[in-house]
């Protein structure tokens, strides 16, 4: 029970038990603790052992249920949700510490911190002192303890210390008698900074591990003994000892101070702000899902979409009135963009975070260099087909303009927002090719090409492409994916473009 505390089988999000009294107002209790769990990444859950009526300038009463009840909220708990961590805070009197005393044993929980509160901050004693020697028995089956200096010296059985070094040595013989570490802590004290200290004697050997902090000046200190050992039973499932654990939790607790101001709860020692660097970093906007972004994206296109149907180019491809000669002459710049659009492809490849999306992206380019222009040279005499380039056919300044928005993505080693951008040569191409074929017949003149965007592995690539897409879109940051849709609206406004060119070029 007692053995040394080190990182568990990793678990994502620890699920941490608090066993605590309540407070009202929300800085204090359950509830701080059930803000700690969240803000250091583990899910909470309680287990109340008393109804405390309290606010920011202190107790007014204590109602404690039947230990019976708690009794039931515990093995309710224990019966069917796997226990990570265990955090223990006010008890109240010897029957509640001897019902918890009794549950921890039989269920034997891995890690098990101990906030022996005894004496609110407001000075309040929440602890009945025929209570204390239980508390002292009950603290041998914790990993951990977390007194103030106050609840030091009761564990000790001693006065309270008055330095920070009484106050290490205290800490040394209360670890070494009850068998546990113990996290002293000088915020008592009249001094500059504010001192911790991790201190296991449990071999013989006092090994002490110091953290200090500047003082904060704020009264928003209402709940951060609650909130502090939360966050380290939090802590403790997933760090790789107890000191990192410790570290992470203190740098934590004084983010929190800082930002309790903020809040502007109550009129006394008010609460901390348990999510204020969470809210600071991340923000408060809901991320939208790959589906989400999907439909958005697509219906942010429409008006583009519908003037690509409208053009003489895309009506006659689709009714087979196409003048074979503006049919010829978009092949041929076609042909010239899918070369370089090729090597785009190939850089997404070699940007790709996942072997998956390497594989599909590198696949997609050889697709651009030989399937695709195999059909181009179909079409197109020897002098002007695949290798358009090489016999004197020049990109115009739609298929330049369109190759040059696709490199500059490539050249930004953006991965995100240059798939954005290849994307529109995928769904557009593809939507198009299903619609027109629909409308075609067998002795159309353009059916062979149409099949080619319409045939079921450009349908199994497209949706392969979109899924890659939306999901990296939601995954990024706001600012990020903002990019990526002005990529692909311009990439699709470039489709237009190249889509309305060949009747530009021969008018």
């Amino acid at each position: 029970m007692r053995g040394a505390v080190t990182a568990q089988a990793i678990r994502v999000v620890p699920r941490v038990l608090s066993i605590a009294g309540t407070d009202p107002t929300g800085g204090a209790g359950i509830q701080a603790d059930l803000k700690s769990i969240a803000a250091n990444g583990g899910y909470g859950m309680a287990v109340v052992t008393a109804l405390v009526a309290q606010n920011t300038r202190g107790v007014r009463s204590v109602h404690v249920p039947p230990a019976a009840f708690l009794r039931e909220q515990l093995d309710a708990v224990s019966d069917d949700v796997e226990i990570d961590a265990v955090k223990i805070g006010m008890l109240a009197d010897v029957d509640v510490i001897g019902t918890v005393r009794e549950w921890l044993l039989r269920v034997a929980p891995t890690i098990v911190v101990l906030d022996p509160v005894m004496v609110a901050t407001s000075g309040d004693r929440l602890l009945r002192a025929d209570a204390e020697g239980a508390l002292r028995d009950l603290a041998r089956l914790a990993h951990l303890v977390t007194p103030n200096i106050p609840e030091l010296a009761i564990l000790a059985d001693e006065p309270p210390a008055t330095s920070w070094e009484e106050t290490l040595a205290q800490a040394a013989r209360v670890s070494k008698r009850l068998g546990v570490m113990v996290l002293a802590k000088g915020g008592h004290l009249d001094h500059g900074t504010s001192p911790d200290a991790l201190v296991d004697a449990r071999g013989g050997e006092v090994l002490t591990t110091l953290f200090d902090a500047p003082r904060i000046a704020t009264t928003n200190t209402h709940g951060t003994g609650c909130s502090l050992s939360s966050a380290l039973a939090t802590r403790l499932v997933t760090s790789t000892d107890a000191a990192h654990a410790v570290g992470e939790a203190k740098r934590w607790l004084s983010e929190s101070i800082r930002g309790g101001a903020d809040l502007e709860v109550g009129r006394g020692n008010g609460p901390i702000s348990h999510f204020a660097g969470m809210w600071q970093r991340a923000g408060l906007d809901t991320r939208p899902t790959a589906v989400e972004i999907r439909t958005e994206w697509w219906e942010g296109i429409r008006q583009v979409r519908e003037q690509i149907d409208a053009l003489p180019f895309v009506v006659g491809l689709g009714d087979g009135t196409l003048d074979e000669r503006r049919f010829r002459v978009y092949l041929a710049q076609d042909a010239l963009y899918l070369r370089d659009f090729a090597r785009a492809l190939a850089t997404a490849s070699a940007l790709a975070p996942t072997l998956a999306e390497q594989a599909f992206w590198a696949a997609a380019a050889e697709g651009s260099i030989t399937a695709e222009l195999e059909l181009h040279s179909s079409w197109l005499s020897d002098t002007a087909g695949a290798d358009a380039a090489r016999a004197g056919i020049r990109a115009d300044h739609t298929t330049t303009a369109y190759l040059d928005h696709l490199l500059a993505r490539c050249a930004g080693s953006d991965y995100p927002t240059l798939i954005a951008a290849l994307l529109p040569c995928f769904w557009l191409y593809h939507d198009i090719g299903t619609r027109l074929l629909s409308r075609s017949h067998d002795a159309h003149p353009y059916r062979s090409w149409i099949e080619t965007y319409a045939e079921e592995g450009i349908a199994v690539s497209t949706e392969t492409a979109v899924g890659f897409v939306m999901d990296a879109a939601a995954r990024v940051d706001e600012a990020t994916r903002d990019t990526m849709r002005e990529a692909f609206i311009r990439s699709a406004e470039h489709e237009l473009d190249f889509f309305a060119a060949p009747f530009n070029r021969m008018d």
